[in-house]
């Protein structure tokens, strides 16, 4: 398995974007009380400050600066402490304020049986290819039905995002098909191709409180974000806090169904399946469309 994919659209992050946007994040994160400015993080880099800005501006949609304000812990409690109706339990109402429209991806769902769920995969066929997308190497899964899983990975060959995904229904056969898996790969990851005409059809594996978990996700509109606890009173078991952040962590289809959107109840990060850094590059990337 290779990331040499040929797509109809370039969705590749020029040169290397997403590693130096990687590390310019982590350096933000790890730093953020001091507020490091452009030109020290350009020269921790090595690069020019005005090249970083470029290149950084390019890829998420806004400055390092206006990235730092939009994925900040603080940014993320700020949202927590609106005044009346918090953001953070209202986003699901306004989630669906369009005929047909789950969030800004588009996307229609249908839920595998809990038998095939126990099954394991058995039965199923799963194909799968490596893809360049703006946040590193992702793994797209797809069955008959529509896609079943994604992925990243920072590895050249993407095998520990296979293996990790491949675990989860043991039984399934998989067939490597880079070119089946192109088509999803592309609408995923541009903007321009997200049409609620032509929705993306995703299929969801797990146990019955998971699906119903990441049916909620699905719900939570693009820029926006919830609490595990408000996930949790939204399906009617407000004690399972806990239980419903599990089911965050197993969601298979990572950024469409975007679990990268919860928050820990003091509206902390928390972290994240593919890494907190990610998980951040979502955010402000997003922060840059909405």
């Amino acid at each position: 398995m290779n990331i040499a994919a040929t797509l109809k659209t370039d969705i590749t992050p020029e040169g290397d974007d997403y590693s130096t946007v990687r590390r310019v994040i982590e350096m933000i994160t790890e730093d953020y009380r001091e507020q490091p400015g452009l030109d020290d993080i350009a020269g921790r880099l090595g690069q020019s400050p005005t090249q970083l800005q470029k290149t950084f501006t390019r890829w998420a949609g806004l400055s390092p600066k206006a990235f730092l304000q939009a994925v900040t812990l603080d940014h993320a409690k700020r949202l927590l402490r609106q005044e009346e109706l918090p953001l953070l339990e209202t986003s699901f109402e306004v989630g669906l304020s369009g005929p047909g429209r789950l969030h800004d991806l588009f996307v229609t769902h249908e839920a595998m049986s809990p038998g095939e769920w126990k099954a394991r995969g058995a039965g199923l066929t799963i194909r799968y290819g490596l893809h360049p997308s703006p946040f590193g190497g992702a793994l797209v899964m797809i069955t008959d039905r529509g896609l079943a899983g994604l992925a990243f990975t920072d590895e050249p060959d993407g095998m520990d995002a296979f293996e990790d995904m491949a675990s989860r229904w043991p039984n399934a056969h998989y067939v490597e098909d880079v070119e089946a898996t192109a088509a999803y790969a592309e609408r995923i990851f541009d903007p321009k191709r997200w049409d609620p005409k032509a929705p993306l059809r995703v299929v969801l594996i797990g146990s019955d409180f998971q699906v119903r978990v990441w049916e909620a996700l699905l719900r939570i509109p693009m820029g926006c974000a919830v609490t595990y606890s408000s996930i949790a009173e939204k399906l009617g078991q407000p004690t399972a806090s806990r239980a419903v952040g599990a089911a965050v962590g197993r969601n298979p289809i990572s950024f469409v169904v975007p679990c990268h959107r919860a928050l820990g109840k003091s509206g902390a990060l928390t972290g994240y399946h593919w890494g907190l850094t990610r998980k951040r590059a979502m955010l402000g990337w997003e922060s840059g469309k909405a």
